[in-house]
């Protein structure tokens, strides 16, 4: 066969001597620590774990904002879908709507004070809360940050009302008339109230006159949000009337008469422009 010739022809000329291969055993030697990594291997894969988990930390911490935002637009979902079983969801969206805007200003405002505040939580059939150490150094603060709240809330209330008016839609009359009234009743004089912010910059005084009106709004209209505030504004009232007199509560309700000129001012404006807005955006259902 022709590969039988070619294989001889290359026979002839000697090939260069090899050196003979070291006999390959069966089965590799036994050393100490056989079968486990290495100091150096199990060090690295260490430090490689290590890197792997702080960078998760790290995105879960740049990831911590987003979440808190989570929170609030979940809270708000739950909230819609509560008051959606009694208004409907467009009415109960609106609702909410207008309650975040209330909730941003007093944010807002916190922030200016140099407070960092919380992002709002929702609590279905009870409104919204925000978190926050304090209300600002001293009572004129806090009734900057109390009246925020309405001030803001009542201009968010006018966007309905002006459709309303545009329309005729029964349906904005209805989101304006509840966006007045939710701001006209947190301006009622008792903490924790936006109106018992307020009357922090005036005088603790009219705390007792606020709860007194409160009481008698619970005889008229009970409700159980009616006897939350009324028990824990009687609590912090109590709280604050035994404090007023030490020398931090003194040095907190120092405010000068011109600021306390603006802030009744303020709210007895606001007061007064909310309650037009409840009488001309009521409207009445015969049976």
């Amino acid at each position: 066969m022709h590969h039988l010739n070619v294989s001889k022809s290359i026979s002839r000329r000697p090939l260069p001597a090899l050196p003979a291969p070291n006999p390959v055993p069966e089965h590799q030697p036994i050393h100490p620590g056989s079968g486990r990594p290495g100091f150096r291997k199990r060090f690295a894969s260490a430090l490689a774990a290590l890197a792997v988990l702080l960078t998760k930390a790290k995105a879960l911490i740049f990831l911590l904002p987003k979440l808190k935002l989570l929170t609030t637009f979940g809270s708000m979902l739950v909230s819609i879908a509560a008051y959606g079983l009694l208004f409907g969801l467009p009415f109960a969206a609106g609702l909410v709507l207008l309650l975040l805007l209330h909730e941003i200003g007093h944010v807002i405002q916190l922030r200016r004070e140099g407070i960092k505040a919380s992002a709002p939580m929702f609590i279905p059939f009870l409104g919204a809360v925000i978190s926050a150490k304090s209300m600002g150094k001293d009572a004129a603060a806090e009734a900057r940050v109390g009246l925020a709240g309405p001030v803001l809330g009542t201009v968010a209330s006018l966007v309905p009302l002006a459709i309303w008016l545009l329309t005729g839609s029964d349906f904005w009359r209805a989101l304006a008339y509840i966006g007045f009234v939710l701001n006209l009743f947190n301006l009622l004089p008792v903490v924790p109230l936006d109106g018992g912010r307020a009357m922090a910059a005036l005088s603790p005084a009219v705390w007792l006159v606020g709860l007194a009106g409160l009481v008698v709004l619970a005889i008229l209209y009970p409700s159980p949000i009616v006897f939350l505030i009324l028990l824990f504004g009687g609590m912090e009232s109590w709280r604050r009337w035994k404090l007023r007199a030490t020398p931090e509560g003194r040095s907190y309700y120092a405010i000068p008469a011109r600021t306390r000129l603006l802030v009744g001012t303020t709210y007895l404006g606001l007061a007064a422009a909310l309650s037009i807005g409840v009488a001309e955006t009521f409207l009445s259902r015969g049976l």
